[in-house]
């Protein structure tokens, strides 16, 4: 049996091929009950475009590339939903790779990337080092960070003010009376961590912030850090954690030790996600917009791609906000 090529497709659906081209490659040229015609010609002749014939083409591939720190994090699943609807709306797929923090990782995921022939990268880096998105520019991928500031003009950026999250945060915990704070991180080297660490230090005005740095920001590194704080002589009152998953697992470690949270120990976590709301003692967090940060994060990166000539580079930053619930005074 022949395969079905866009020819066919048209004349099934009364279109001209550039038609049905422009609704596979450029759905926003295309109205939308023109476009619903020739998808429903499409699914019913069973037409599948040859991909590496179009990118061939065109120099590039109907995907853009999304990499992570931390797969496992409900951060990043929430900017992923973002990312993956305003793709998916634009007729692109999405290739997720996660770095898991390491450098050498992503170099070979942005590697992979880049033989794929992605259309842009959309990025959460492992450090600062500038040189591994340098060199995919240099091959004309398109890169946007996400959740990570841009330092210069001409690269675009969505990112959340964890300075002023942190100061939040902690600010939150002194006006129910927290004397002994700790500060329960990730690694520093994490951007994020470190925003939030100054800006829990700028709440703080100089009173000590006792700082346990983690190797991971999971719950079993959170309930671990619960049991270090309290064999220490003087265990703090109030605990800021630099993500939820370590606020709920040292919310276990504290319970688990006949700690009453928050009449001994009050506890703020970050990021907001669901599993906050619903932990035994309900989590007071610092919520980020993370499916807006997706969304948009991706509306720019297209827009870098298909507009070269008139699009604007923007460093966008959206602010934080207090949640509160039982585990704060």
């Amino acid at each position: 049996m022949n395969a079905v090529g866009i020819r066919q497709v048209a004349e099934h659906a009364g279109v001209s091929p550039g038609t049905v081209s422009n609704v596979l490659n450029r759905p926003e040229k295309v109205s939308a009950s023109t476009r619903a015609r020739v998808e429903a010609s499409i699914r019913e002749l069973g037409f599948v475009r040859h991909g590496s014939a179009s990118t061939l083409r065109a120099g590039h591939s109907k995907t853009v590339g999304l990499s992570v720190i931390d797969i496992g994090n409900p951060f990043f699943t929430d900017v992923t939903a973002g990312v993956e609807d305003v793709a998916s709306d634009r007729g692109y797929a999405v290739i997720l790779s996660n770095s898991a923090g390491s450098r050498s990782k992503e170099e070979r995921n942005l590697l992979v990337l880049a033989e794929q022939r992605v259309r842009g990268v959309l990025i959460t880096p492992s450090d600062e080092d500038p040189e591994p998105l340098d060199r995919l520019r240099e091959r004309g991928i398109n890169v946007v960070l996400v959740d990570h500031p841009a330092h210069r003009a001409d690269q675009c950026s969505v990112a959340v003010n964890d300075v002023t999250g942190g100061q939040t945060a902690v600010a939150h915990l002194l006006s129910g009376g927290a004397a002994r704070l700790a500060y329960v991180t990730g690694p520093l080297s994490i951007r994020q961590c470190l925003d939030r660490r100054t800006g829990a230090e700028r709440a703080l005005r100089g009173r000590p912030l006792r700082v346990l740095e983690m190797p991971a920001m999971t719950p079993r590194a959170g309930q671990q850090a619960a049991e270090k704080l309290l064999s220490e002589g003087d265990p703090p009152d109030a605990v800021f954690c630099a993500n939820d998953l370590l606020a709920l697992g040292m919310l276990r470690g504290l319970l688990h030790a006949g700690v009453r949270v928050p009449d001994d120990v009050a506890l703020i976590g970050y990021d907001d996600i669901d599993f906050a709301a619903a932990s035994a003692v309900s989590l007071t967090s610092i919520r980020q917009p993370t499916y807006q940060l997706g969304r948009v994060a991706t509306e720019l990166l297209l827009d870098e791609c298909d507009n070269p000539g008139t699009h604007a580079h923007q460093q966008i930053m959206f602010q934080p906000e207090l949640v509160v619930r039982e585990s704060t005074r």
